[in-house]
């Protein structure tokens, strides 16, 4: 069964690693860059950030170091321990179904996937997706006696639904052309 709050935390873990991956941070300054990122979608609560940020460092795949603060109160920057950095990684090869479907996670993956050394890993992930992408798939579908049947926009009056499906359509050609272009250049590395 499909765990919302569990999918969550695990895509805020990811972009908390990737963005500590590239540099320490404060607490406050994580937030930011993660909002950034996935905020669109729904906005970072302390209540959110701060619980992934001690799963992390139970883990042992963050650090804490406390500096002194330009008022009273000392500040604690985050970094990524070198178990910190093989977790994401990991977690970037390992991309699952999900991380791969769902355009805010792959974005999230996508963000990070240059901390992948090698241009085979890289690819890999990248072909995952593209597959992903060929599969026939609509946000509507004829039930009738052949099946499911996906349907293009040119299927509705609706000026709507055509909307959402021309939306769609050019958005995943434009991402169809760039993994290719971008697979042939990793290929060649």
């Amino acid at each position: 069964m499909y765990d919302a709050r569990a999918e969550d935390a695990r895509v805020l873990e990811l972009a908390i690693l990737g963005f500590l991956y590239e540099q320490p941070l404060h607490g406050y300054e994580l937030k930011r860059r993660v909002a950034h990122l996935t905020g669109h979608v729904r906005p970072i609560a302390d209540g959110t950030l701060y619980p992934a940020i001690k799963r992390l460092e139970r883990a042992g795949w963050l650090g804490r170091r406390t500096e002194p603060g330009s008022r009273a109160a000392p500040r604690h920057t985050l970094t990524l321990t070198d178990d910190g950095r093989e977790e994401l990684r990991r977690r970037l090869r390992e991309a699952d179904d999900v991380d791969i479907s769902d355009e805010n996670r792959w974005f999230t993956v996508l963000a990070f996937l240059r901390h992948l050394q090698a241009p085979a890993e890289q690819a890999d992930v990248l072909r995952r997706r593209l597959t992903f992408l060929r599969e026939p798939s609509s946000f509507f579908y004829d039930y009738g006696t052949g099946g499911e049947r996906p349907l293009g926009p040119e299927a509705f009056d609706d000026p709507f639904r055509r909307g959402v499906l021309t939306i769609a359509r050019a958005a995943s050609e434009a991402e169809l052309s760039w993994l290719t272009t971008t697979l042939k250049d990793l290929e060649t590395r």
